[in-house]
């Protein structure tokens, strides 16, 4: 059979058989645990106090019922996508987003300055928001105008999925100010909240302007070139339903469509400042857009049945995603109820005491990226790894400062592309993007990312960045 004809394995199927991975791991892998207590609000782990516990195997009827338990322990995540799938429904119902859409197609058609500064402004934006506040679910939506939005300027949906998500990312591994990471690991490694700052910005900087440089020049490409894209199948049929025929005949946004669209913006502002301010999290995200849903709606002149239908419908349409969502969290329950992750994390840590500090501090970055496949959360990680890599950093000279930036590095990088990830696997079903195609794509950045991480991890300690 040639290789061509050869299809690349269900989105679902591969999740799937991760889990039974994970569960024949737990057959092989033994149990153990480390020793927890509160700290900060948090339950870290006590370092040095890994221990061997009976163990729990995960067998087939634990298998088949990772699925329900990923839906209940993802409630939250996978709620929120629902809602504002419908709330995006309904946005999208009133026509404002093709508008808008029309609008930026049509001055990156006219104006050579729109076409050079569009994907830089709008990946330094979503970098910084990853940097500030820690920008991770909240993505989510913006895939629904990102992607359309591509394909109407000639991109593909990669392109699409990378200014927002990738932007996103590297602001998140980059970050100065996210209190999700960097507050909860500096908290538990005994440094002062957000200090260290200077290197941080220096690291963000060069994060994201290599990702902007590796986002335009594939976008470049695929616009001289569409036919390369790995996805142009897939995007031949989305751009049926965009309208692109006639964008220079297209007169701007009506009166109704720019009150939408401010009305969607004072929505997402609300959203920003609430985060910001108030902590705000899921829960309250929701309402943000549940509210925005319903006054777009009003505001756009739809009736009551338009507003409801064009919400179910939205929701829908998001179905999938959710499935998907479950499946991954499905994943860490089984690694978690079969005691494996602490064992995975003292068999990862224990060799790199015996290593230089610069390489150690490396050791470090790439033992949290393997922990991240387990643990895709950031302040998940960061209790249950910085008890044990601040004391070991102390002990082969790697300051507490350098193993929080290796955490940053591990948790952040491998997020844009590991399927045990809710909001990778989201974004992507989202976007109607196999997880195959996308990690094909990612594969060169990811590999960057990584040896950009390994080389941004030697100045801490020859600076001696405490």
């Amino acid at each position: 059979m040639k290789i061509s004809k050869l299809k690349a394995p269900n989105t679902y199927f591969i999740i799937f058989s991760l889990i039974v991975l994970i569960a024949v791991s737990t057959w092989i892998i033994p149990a153990g645990e480390f020793d927890r207590v509160e700290k900060n609000g948090k339950e870290v782990v006590v370092n040095g106090s890994y221990h061997h516990v009976e163990r729990n195997p995960q067998n087939i009827d634990d298998v088949l019922m990772s699925p329900i338990n990923g839906f209940v322990d993802a409630a939250l995540i996978i709620g929120f996508v629902i809602i504002v799938g419908g709330a995006f429904g309904v946005f999208q119902k009133t026509e404002a987003v093709d508008s808008a859409i029309k609008s930026v197609a049509k001055a990156h058609k006219n104006s050579k300055l729109v076409r050079s500064l569009l994907i830089p402004i709008f990946m330094t934006f979503f970098s910084l928001a990853g940097a500030v506040f820690g920008m991770s679910e909240e993505i989510i939506p913006f895939i629904l105008i990102f992607v359309p939005m591509a394909l109407m300027l000639g991109y593909d949906s990669i392109t699409g999925i990378a200014i927002p998500f990738v932007g996103a990312g590297v602001g998140f591994a980059g970050a100065f100010l996210n209190p999700f990471t960097i507050g909860i690991a500096q908290g538990i490694a005994d440094l002062q909240l957000f200090s260290g700052m200077e290197y941080r910005i220096i690291v963000w900087v060069i994060l994201t302007i290599t990702a902007i440089a590796f986002v335009t020049v594939y976008a470049n490409r695929i616009k001289a070139n569409p036919e390369k894209s790995i996805t142009y199948e897939i995007d031949k049929k989305k751009r049926k339903d965009l309208h692109i025929d006639g964008i220079e005949e297209f007169e701007g946004i009506d009166r109704t469509h720019k009150f939408v669209l401010f009305v969607f913006l004072l929505g997402l502002l609300v959203l920003v400042y609430g985060v910001l301010n108030f902590g705000w999290f899921i829960k309250e995200i929701c309402a943000v857009f549940f509210f925005t849903g319903l006054a777009v709606g009003v505001i756009g002149k739809l009736s009551i049945k338009e507003i409801s239908d064009s919400f179910i419908d939205g929701a829908k349409a998001l179905i999938g995603t959710a499935i998907i969502i479950a499946l991954a969290r499905g994943i860490l329950i089984i690694a978690t109820e079969g005691r494996i992750i602490d064992t995975i994390l003292y068999a990862l840590s224990a060799p790199i005491s015996e290593l230089h500090p610069v390489v150690s501090s490396q050791a470090m970055f790439a033992v949290q990226s393997i922990i991240n496949f387990f643990v895709p959360s950031g302040s998940g990680q960061a209790a249950l790894t910085m008890p044990i890599m601040a004391p070991l950093g102390d002990l082969v000279g790697v300051s507490r400062q350098t193993a929080v930036l290796a955490f940053q590095f591990g948790d952040g990088f491998s997020n844009l592309i590991i399927p045990t990830s809710a909001v990778t696997m989201g974004v992507l079903t989202l976007a109607e993007v196999p997880w195959e195609k996308w990690a094909r794509w990612m594969l060169p950045l990811q590999l960057l990312l990584f040896i950009l991480g390994l080389l941004l991890l030697i100045p801490p300690y020859l600076i001696g960045w405490m």
